[in-house]
């Protein structure tokens, strides 16, 4: 399956610029940022002023792996912590 890379105009710190990612990773990048009751530019705008070396669509896809990794791990943790009070029960 192909994935079609879509190119969008965002406002990031007043200047408007555009970013070219994948449909799947808009559609996260929407879901982190609605789930921080954040913009869509206001997440762009803190991924951007937080990045080191990369361009924005790879800072970006980066972003949205590591949440994806934190929230993975956090689970994990308490899956591990379930399983530990269930044993002492």
């Amino acid at each position: 399956m192909k994935s079609l890379v879509v190119k969008r105009s965002v406002v990031i710190n007043g200047h408007k610029t555009s970013i070219s990612l994948e449909e799947a990773f808009w559609k996260g990048l929407k879901e982190i940022a609605g789930a921080r009751k954040m913009t869509l530019s206001d997440l762009i705008s803190s991924i951007d002023a937080e990045r080191k070396h990369a361009n924005l669509s790879s800072a970006i896809r980066l972003f949205i792996l590591d949440f994806h990794r934190s929230h993975l791990e956090q689970a994990a943790a308490r899956n591990v912590a379930l399983a530990r009070s269930a044993n002492t029960a």
